[in-house]
């Protein structure tokens, strides 16, 4: 897990974890709890939602928004 661990998502496999502190969000296998990845976001990320497709996360620092 990240630094500042926020906002999750759950996309039917796995979960992601926005990362505040970090800048970045983990990506966690579901079944085993296993890292997969951590990916670079704007800056002080806060939600993650999942769209059936793409994970999209939120960042306060910049008033932006990270597509993955």
């Amino acid at each position: 897990m990240g630094s500042g661990p926020n906002g999750v998502a759950f996309d039917g496999a796995n979960i992601w974890v926005a990362n505040y502190d970090g800048n970045n969000v983990t990506k966690l296998q579901a079944a085993t709890g296993a890292l997969v990845g951590t990916f670079p976001v704007g800056n002080f990320p806060l939600g993650v939602a999942f769209d059936g497709a793409n994970i999209w996360v939120t960042n306060s620092g910049g008033s932006t928004v990270s597509k993955l």
